[in-house]
């Protein structure tokens, strides 16, 4: 045994004095890997189907594409879309509720898109399912019913991410890349929904929905035998037919640096996006080296990344994407950081994208990406649904046949010089869209100095900022709010309401929310909301505030505290210069159609709250303010309409309070004015 030890002490010596740890090992040869084989054939209608088999469990799903050109859909954009949804509603065989009850019954997944189905079930019922599935693409019969549903949740989607600053950056950069006469350029709104007919999706349908442009993936437990006659019986009766094309200018990238800017006045950050439009197609020579650069650019958790959060803290991400696209590819940069480090940011980015193209990538950060990629790579090969898109992506981009099984050799091959020549021709720090949705009058100044700035509406709309000229208008913003106390019912009843009762109830996230709002002169403020088992109680007494919610009980303090304060008087318009409250009138912008008066109420604090006043009406539209939460601090949105008289006074019946995605709509049911409040409701005990 001791002889044993001795050895083996020996044999550790030797291998560790022959491994020089103060080195990083060579990287080894890109592994070799084992896709899946794929067997295809082709219907007579040219339905071409390929046949993957993968016999671990008794499932087999079927992935249809319709490989169509990009539509423009004009003043009706949105359609495409919604035929796709209307695919899945009803067939001349069978109603919506029917193939609902059919899939639940044999636990399928079916569903539907403008481009295509997809589908899955357990092999016992594969009969069925591709009976469900074939009767969707043949025989399909759109409902005007049913596509009024479809509009209506189209329109909801709409008016919740309209002041969503995320989604407003993707809509104006959308139009700045590619225009609006352009496919991938259109967007989709509420008066391009209203355009929408059955008729147009219909013809999308008879249109688009062609064997003879359609592929097929089948996977899952079932051989090449099985799948001929399934699919010769339930696709071979589709019939074939011409297909319109389409051919596109296309877009190129903008000379020198374009600063878009989208004013948010109530915005606590600024969500950044610098982009340009690129020609990479997918299947380029270089399209494997333009993924390697831009991976080390921002593709994950690599140089944008440690700059701007881990170096500098201006984000908690920043990323890029280099996009390539059969019709026109993009690249996109992005983080959405604090107002006052915006150009800071922009400055980082700009730097870190033209180091790209300047210096030579160091070695081991090389491989370290390429490692990032290789992982990736290996472990979506366990999905065979990822084989699936493998078979389609070869057929239908004419790729060479071995392109995804030599894709970690091209990886592995990609050097520093091929990175820095790949960055000289798709990375462009000079020329390019810098678009900032954030708050104009905190960063507008400090971005000028990258260049003229150009304004625009969260439609991709130029906004001529300069044709507003506030003083010609001939008001003042002490008149805009004096307009709005006559509207209501005037000074001397607004002055007489000692206390106010409020009911009123909504819904969010399929929560009943019922919310009641008790006020006394001079600022005594009680709001009780119960939304099933979340009940929520906040009391401000004249200087104490509580808010009180699931068994706890949290004193209201600092700038929240004088925050409440404002919202608890009942006279705060009627007295604003005696808190020391500034108005300004800033813009004259459109809320919801209607023109109107941009006032800000700047408290003695720093509290700004936004108001916009209907011009021809005098009535409140919208407010803005900030609000501060455990999450984070976020800007409240609460838009008011359906005004009614209660005792000589005009008060909104709808109120629409939006915050980030959430958005919760009230019916107010009941308005007491003077009703009497006992001072013991506001107690704080």
């Amino acid at each position: 045994m001791k002889t044993i030890v001795i050895i083996l002490s020996i044999l550790s010596s030797i291998i560790y004095a022959q491994v020089d740890r103060s080195k990083m090992p060579e990287p080894g040869l890109a592994p070799k890997i084992e896709i899946a084989d794929y067997q295809s054939f082709q219907l007579e209608n040219g339905l071409k189907v390929f046949v993957i088999e993968n016999h671990k469990l008794p499932k087999i799903s079927f992935s249809l594409l319709i490989d169509r050109d990009p539509i423009n859909e004009n003043d009706a954009a949105g359609y495409v879309s919604a035929a796709g949804e209307l695919l899945r509603t009803g067939t001349i065989n069978r109603t919506k509720d029917q193939i609902d009850e059919q899939v639940d019954f044999i636990g399928a997944a079916l569903s539907t898109s403008p481009t295509g189905v997809f589908a899955s079930v357990l092999k016992k019922h594969v009969d069925t399912l591709l009976n469900l599935m074939s009767d969707l693409i043949l025989n399909s019969e759109f409902a005007d019913e049913q596509l009024d549903k479809i509009l209506l949740r189209m329109k909801s989607e709409i008016a919740m991410a309209k002041d969503d600053p995320s989604a407003i950056a993707s809509n104006v950069r959308k139009v700045l890349l590619f225009g609006k006469d352009h496919p991938y350029g259109e967007l989709t709104t509420e008066e391009t929904i209203d355009n929408i007919t059955l008729d147009k999706c219909k013809e999308y349908y008879r249109n688009f929905f062609k064997p003879n442009i359609a592929y097929l993936a089948v996977v899952g437990d079932i051989t090449l035998d099985e799948a001929k006659p399934l699919i010769e019986k339930y696709f071979g009766k589709w019939q074939t037919g011409d297909v319109p094309q389409f051919t596109y200018k296309k877009p190129e990238p903008p000379a020198g640096l374009n600063i878009a800017i989208v004013d948010r006045p109530n915005a606590i950050q600024s969500v950044i996006n610098i982009a340009y439009p690129v020609q990479l197609k997918i299947g380029d020579a270089d399209e494997i080296k333009a993924k390697v650069t831009n991976t080390i650019l921002g593709g994950g958790v690599f140089r944008l990344f440690n700059n701007l959060r881990e170096k500098h803290a201006y984000t908690y991400g920043a990323y890029s994407v280099l996009a390539n696209d059969k019709l026109i590819g993009n690249f996109n940069a992005f983080a959405d950081v604090r107002n006052e480090v915006t150009d800071s940011a922009v400055t980082e980015i700009l730097y870190e994208m033209k180091r790209l193209k300047e210096e030579a990538v160091p070695d081991d950060e090389l491989q370290g990406v390429k490692n990032y990629l290789t992982g990736n790579f290996v472990m979506s090969l366990e999905s065979p649904q990822t084989i699936a898109s493998f078979a389609i992506n070869t057929e239908r981009y004419n790729l060479p046949e071995d392109y995804y099984a030599t894709y970690l050799q091209k990886i592995a091959s990609v050097t520093s010089h091929d990175v820095k020549e790949a960055a000289q021709k798709y990375i462009k720090p000079e020329d390019n869209y810098i678009l900032i949705v954030g708050n104009a009058d905190l960063i507008k100044q400090k971005m000028s100095k990258f260049g003229s700035l150009t304004f625009y509406d969260r439609f991709g709309n130029k906004v001529d900022t300069s044709a507003v000229d506030l003083n010609a208008e001939g008001v003042t913003a002490e008149q805009i709010l004096g307009k709005y106390i006559y509207a209501i019912g005037g000074r001397e009843k607004f002055s007489a309401v000692q206390d106010r009762i409020t009911e009123m109830s909504g819904k969010v996230q399929g929560i009943d929310v019922n919310m009641t709002v008790y006020q006394k002169s001079p600022d005594l403020l009680r709001q009780e909301v119960n939304a099933g088992l979340m009940n929520q109680v906040i009391i401000y007494n004249g200087s104490q505030g509580i808010m009180k919610a699931s068994g706890q009980e949290i004193n209201i303090t600092g700038q929240e505290l004088e925050k409440l304060k404002y919202e608890a008087t009942l006279s705060l318009l009627l007295k604003y210069d005696e808190f020391g409250i500034k108005l300004k009138l800033t813009g004259t912008p459109i809320v919801d159609g209607k023109d109107s008066y941009q006032v800000e109420m700047i408290f003695p604090g720093g509290t700004k709250w936004i108001q916009y006043y209907d011009k021809e009406t005098g009535l409140k539209l919208k407010e803005e303010k900030n609000v501060t939460t455990p999450q984070g601090t976020f800007t409240q949105e609460t838009l008011f309409s359906d005004y009614r008289e209660v005792e000589g006074l005009k008060f909104p019946f709808k109120i629409v309070q939006k915050m980030g995605a959430q958005s919760l709509q009230f019916e107010v049911s009941s308005i007491k004015i003077n009703a009497g409040i006992d001072d013991g409701k506001f107690e704080i005990k």
